[in-house]
């Protein structure tokens, strides 16, 4: 088997190609996946001191077109190590952690590759603490490589609707968040365009909203269709959000929500068609947990705007810009929690978004039920989304640019870059800032007023940059600073930052 382990962890998750390729290197085989799936029972067998024939696992999958023949495969390899498996069928990523609670579960697995494209496949662990470090992902793959599990048998398995109970859940925080006169109906007369992009988050037009008597007659996309044929499902992507936006606009609708394929990140769309992604999801976010707990600290990844830090502010809250990578921004959060801090809140601009009353759990669909909650309100009393974040502040002009690195030792190729660049860059007026957690940002004044932040990527051999500014052109030319420095070194792929700043 021709298969690089390593190669298939993908920062707290696994993933690699679904669709066969011949067997390469990145193919998640029923093989590879069998193995993962016992290796992740032998895991949690150690981790909760329990014999594999007493452990139970939940499965689901999101609708990409290979997601039913590994969920097959996991659970036949689970159930052949002795757990007793729960097949949920077609789900979301936050479901299969809510199994762990409800189902009392050892331990869960959803199918997924999240918003990337329907070739690729992956695996997402949980155990009722949360989902999977980095770390615990490199161990379960040291195991899968290794193999050698001895088959047990006797594992039974079960087919179960969770999704009916989770949607039941949502029903239930929307009506005790929800003044109306009509309990059982609370959304009676307010229209919700959903856009699932054809991936797993239907339910939550059919299931939830419109059992609660909310108008969805201007959704789109619902129906699961692992070929996504529409637009990627990715509320950070500009197709997606448009398609949204038109949408809402087009049907009249109040208030317009898109999910990605495994429904743990969201966006959403004010009634004029303002997109309600990024940092103006971060601000509705931060708007409603700083509502509840004036004061508190709110976690962002790196990437968040100084509007939104002035934002943060402005309504009382403190905020505290960390790492990019939705796994870097919660666990910063409990860590906060735990030492004692009131962080009610951890979002990353991509739409990963973890409440502290939802188990420090990332759930597009409890993001949206929050907002909802807030915007039936405001339309009560004659007001939208768009009010509450009226004194946001959008940079004039903000890009993003990947600079590939083509080196064998890609981190320690892209450190030096970011090194070298930090030390050209402050030769020639750009200052560090003070909430530096990774890579470097950068702040330029005068005829710029903005900054930029160079990192290395989560998951791949890439530099990605950042920049904002509030004067036009301002980013560019941060970037042209940059490109002068990057035709110095080697080994990095600069067309993309040529083809923006003009050069050659």
């Amino acid at each position: 088997m021709n298969t690089n382990w390593k190669a298939l962890k993908s920062g707290s998750d696994i993933r690699g190609l679904g669709v066969a390729c011949g067997g390469g290197p990145l193919y998640l085989s029923d093989e590879v996946v069998g193995r993962i799936a016992a290796a992740f029972a032998e895991w949690l067998s150690i981790k909760t001191g329990r014999r594999q024939g007493l452990l139970s696992l939940s499965v689901g999958h999101d609708p990409r077109i290979s997601s039913v023949r590994i969920k097959n495969a996991v659970i036949n390899a689970a159930a052949g190590v002795g757990a007793n498996v729960f097949d949920c069928g077609m789900s979301s990523t936050p479901a299969m952690f809510m199994t762990t609670l409800d189902l009392k579960c050892d331990g869960a697995i959803q199918i997924t590759a999240s918003h990337h494209p329907m070739d690729k496949n992956g695996l997402k662990f949980f155990t009722a603490d949360g989902g999977l470090e980095g770390s615990d992902i490199s161990d379960i793959l040291q195991r899968a490589e290794k193999g050698g599990f001895s088959p047990v048998g006797g594992g039974n398995v079960k087919t179960v609707d969770y999704m009916k109970s989770y949607a039941e859940r949502l029903k239930g925080i929307i009506r005790a968040g929800v003044s109306s006169a009509d309990c059982e109906k609370p959304l009676s007369g307010f229209k919700i365009a959903v856009d699932a992009g054809n991936g797993a988050g239907g339910f939550y037009a059919n299931d939830v909203l419109e059992p609660l008597g909310a108008d969805i007659s201007g959704s789109v996309f619902l129906e699961p269709d692992g070929t996504f044929p529409n637009h990627i499902p990715n509320p950070e992507d500009k197709t997606a959000m448009r398609f949204a936006a038109e949408a809402t606009v087009g049907s009249g609708s109040d208030l317009g929500i898109i999910f990605d394929t495994d429904v743990d990140r969201a966006g959403c769309v004010a009634a004029d068609g303002t997109e309600i992604n990024r940092n103006r999801l971060a601000a509705v976010a931060s708007y409603i947990a700083l509502k509840d707990e004036p004061g508190a600290v709110i976690v962002t990844d790196s990437v968040t705007s100084d509007g939104l830090a002035k934002y943060i502010a402005s309504i009382g809250g403190v905020h505290l810009r960390f790492k990019r990578g939705y796994k870097n921004i919660i666990n910063k959060q409990t860590e906060l929690v735990k030492s004692g801090v009131c962080c009610p809140l951890a979002i990353e601009t991509s739409g990963h978004a973890s409440f502290a009353d939802n188990y420090f759990l990332d759930d597009g669909a409890y993001l949206m039920t929050k907002i909802i909650i807030l915007a039936a309100k405001l339309k009560s009393e004659g007001k939208t989304l768009r009010d509450i974040i009226s004194s946001l502040s959008i940079p004039a002009q903000e890009m993003e640019v990947r600079i590939k690195i083509n080196s064998g030792d890609f981190k320690a190729a892209g450190e030096r870059f970011i090194e070298g660049w930090a030390h050209f860059a402050s030769a020639r007026g750009y200052v560090e800032a003070a909430d530096n957690h990774e890579g470097i940002r950068l702040s330029a004044d005068g005829n710029i007023n903005g900054w930029i932040l160079a990192r290395l990527s989560v998951h791949d051999p890439v530099i990605v940059v950042n920049a904002e500014s509030d004067l036009p052109g301002g980013a560019v030319k941060m970037l042209k600073s940059l490109y002068d420095f990057a035709k110095t070194a080697d080994d990095f792929d600069i067309s993309s930052l040529a083809e923006i700043v003009g050069g050659s």
